[in-house]
């Protein structure tokens, strides 16, 4: 397996970025760089691009709406040009709270929507003259759609280093799910549970594998997961307690009653009465008790935290399920700690 590690920067991204280049010279494969409704990821990409030269710099991820496919082609190809073929375009569907509360633009169709930007990107990518009148997206704009009848196809001006930029998709749901394993070169789950990984998402990669394009290769998964190798009782203790916190966030806090897509995976993970507790101790302000109320068995099985010898079982089980790459962030006190974890994971990866 690889190795790759989303990038955080909280603390200042400058200080991050000097500090990537020990990640890369401990064998880090790939940096993952976050958009959501922050600073843009593309621009500290290209900062990233020209500070390194062995590591993959993937967006993680850009949301499909508020670039339009063209641009978001482009973006990928000036990036994978001034990293010299490193770019990864990882993309999703994001969700309504962002996509509309952020950006103002309705959350329609994503599968759809995902389908045409990937059509369009690959287009631009092969210097086609680019002509795509589907159902979302119509280049050039004709009259009937709004346009002023004075486009017409064009092709990129450049010569892309790749005629085929890898794309990763981000998704969750059974129908996203196959539309990364017939459409893309790798997908992208979070809170990968790999003994319940068949359960959760073997029909629907499955779906999706069999309408696959050969050409396209095997399809790569990319597990997200926190990484801390201790030996130390309480430093485990604490990384548990941060992993706990990030999980109860995101399937008691994110998105509405009804509405989150984190929580339907932990159900289908088995842990459906366990989820809705969390959602209901979370909305009501309950944060700690939500963290709490979290399975220990989801919280490990989730996570790498704890003895090199656990932790070494637990990336085996990864391997067994199917993962390509460990997206691990690393949890602790100073840089030495995070880089000696990523280090020895990638001693355990090979």
């Amino acid at each position: 397996m690889r190795i790759g590690m989303p990038m955080a920067y909280s603390g200042g991204f400058a200080d991050t970025a000097r500090d990537i280049a020990d990640f890369e010279a401990a064998g880090l494969d790939v940096v993952f760089v976050p958009e959501a409704y922050s600073f843009d990821s593309v621009s500290h990409l290209g900062y990233l691009a020209a500070k390194t030269s062995t590591l993959q710099i993937a967006s993680g991820i850009l949301n499909i709406y508020s670039r339009t496919p063209a641009l978001l082609a482009m973006t990928a190809a000036g990036l994978d040009h001034v990293s010299d073929g490193r770019f990864v375009l990882g993309i999703g569907a994001s969700g309504p709270q962002v996509v509309e509360g952020f950006h103002g633009v309705p959350y329609t169709a994503p599968l759809a929507r995902t389908r045409e930007v990937v059509e369009i990107c690959r287009s631009v990518w092969r210097r086609e003259l680019l002509d795509h009148q589907g159902s979302h997206f119509h280049v050039p704009l004709t009259p009937e759609h709004g346009g002023g009848g004075l486009g017409k196809p064009l092709k990129i001006i450049n010569h892309p280093v790749r005629d085929r930029v890898p794309m990763l998709l981000a998704a969750l749901g059974p129908k996203n799910v196959a539309l990364a394993a017939e459409l893309f070169e790798a997908w992208e789950p979070i809170f990968y549970l790999p003994e319940a990984a068949k359960s959760a998402f073997g029909d629907a990669l499955a779906e999706g594998a069999a309408k696959r394009d050969p050409a396209l290769g095997p399809l790569e998964i990319y597990a997200d997961t926190k990484v801390l190798i201790t030996e130390d009782l309480e430093e485990e203790q604490r990384g548990l307690a941060a992993v706990r916190a990030h999980l109860a966030l995101y399937i008691g806090g994110m998105g509405a009653r009804g509405k989150n897509f984190y929580n339907d995976l932990a159900g289908r993970f088995g842990y459906e009465d366990a989820a809705r507790e969390v959602q209901d101790l979370f909305l009501v302000g309950s944060k700690a008790e939500a963290a709490a109320a979290l399975p220990d068995e989801l919280v490990r099985g989730v996570s790498l935290v704890g003895p090199l010898g656990r932790v070494a079982e637990r990336v085996a089980a990864f391997a067994e399920a199917g993962v390509t790459t460990l997206n691990a962030a690393p949890i602790g006190d100073d840089h030495a700690t995070r880089l000696g974890s990523i280090a020895t994971l990638v001693e355990l990866a090979k």
